[in-house]
């Protein structure tokens, strides 16, 4: 562990609105780094220097003003929340955005903080994320942002902007790799009882909303005969019959009218059918992969990897509930009791 040395200066920006987990896990992470080596010193500022109050009504109070920060920090942080419309409207807060990012080291962002950095031009030409439903708007607000919708969080040069809301947890634990090495950041991870680097990325959070749907009625019944029977014969040839059209044509409407291919859709559709089973249900990887028309498990493992970066066993096992978690644990439990009873010798005759 390293000796304690000059902090490094992290603003981090806030406003009505804003999210309070954006806020609470990097200062937690932060907090964690700077028991550890004296490694920060964080000020949370507002326009005005206002009191502000978050999305779930908890008021936070803040260092000072925005505008009053005389000198570009180390890193420069601004959080998300469902008020975010309101900061990209406000020439003066970006403004003062774009004032400290000119000289900081690092400019980072949490959630839809994400799209305050755009609209002061600061991703510019680079690679961002924000929160998996707002990555279509981020990508269609700001055409020169390029953005990346399954990635936990996306450096690019100075730049770095985090996921949706305990993502910026992520955020600052690599932050905190990066300028005093992993094993502090491991121990902090671990104390906070987090992944140093979670798993996956952030679409196996997301339900899918990036196909958009069609008005054309043939095409529309047979989206809803996908959805409705995600083990039919959903072939080119298959579904090209069924909409009474040429193979060719077919693929050509299609992906032109929904905005992917008529096989990604489909393994789209499929893995949506596999997500709910492994939620709620208890059959086997094996007859949950039979059921949404991949016929093989391997199948489907490979497509869950392509859609949402981990298997489908790790999926069931994040997203199960509480109660099929229990359940689960009694049963083991219950068979390692079993295994553990004495055999009753069986007598001779």
């Amino acid at each position: 562990m390293e000796a304690k040395a000059a902090p490094r200066d992290v603003v981090i920006v806030v406003y009505d609105g804003m999210q309070l987990l954006d806020l609470a896990g990097p200062v937690e992470v932060l907090d964690g780094a700077t028991n550890m080596t004296g490694g920060y010193r964080v000020r949370i500022v507002s326009l005005g220097g206002r009191e502000v109050t978050s999305s779930s009504g908890v008021r936070v109070g803040v260092d000072g003003d925005l505008a009053a920060v005389a000198e570009p920090p180390h890193t420069l942080l601004v959080v998300g929340g469902r008020r975010y419309t309101d900061g990209i409207g406000d020439e003066e807060l970006l403004a003062q955005l774009r004032r400290l990012a000119a000289g900081a080291r690092r400019v980072a962002s949490v959630c839809t903080g994400a799209f305050l950095l755009a609209a002061a031009g600061l991703l510019d030409g680079r690679r961002a994320t924000t929160h998996w439903a707002s990555c279509a708007d981020l990508a269609a607000r700001y055409p020169k942002v390029t953005v990346e919708p399954d990635a936990i969080f996306v450096r690019d040069g100075p730049t770095v902007t985090a996921a949706g809301v305990t993502s910026g947890t992520d955020l600052a634990l690599a932050l905190v790799e990066e300028d005093h090495g992993a094993e502090v950041a491991r121990t902090i991870g671990r104390w906070l009882v987090v992944y140093l680097r979670r798993p996956g990325g952030q679409s196996q959070f997301s339900a899918w909303t990036q196909v958009r749907r069609t008005d054309d009625a043939t095409l529309g019944a047979l989206l809803d005969h996908i959805a409705a029977n995600p083990s039919a014969d959903l072939s080119v040839p298959a579904m090209a019959r069924r909409t009474a059209l040429s193979e060719r044509h077919f693929a050509r409407k299609f992906t032109r009218a929904v905005g992917t291919t008529p096989g990604r859709y489909v393994e789209r559709a499929r893995v949506e059918a596999a997500r709910a089973l492994l939620e709620s249900g208890a059959d086997s990887v094996e007859a949950v992969a039979r059921h949404c028309g991949f016929g093989a498990a391997e199948t489907m493992r490979r497509a869950f990897l392509r859609e949402l970066g981990i298997p489908p066993g790790a999926y069931r096992e994040r997203f199960r509930s509480a109660e099929q978690q229990h359940s689960r644990s009694a049963e083991q439990q219950h068979g390692r009791s079993a295994e553990q009873q004495p055999r009753t010798a069986v007598p001779s005759h």
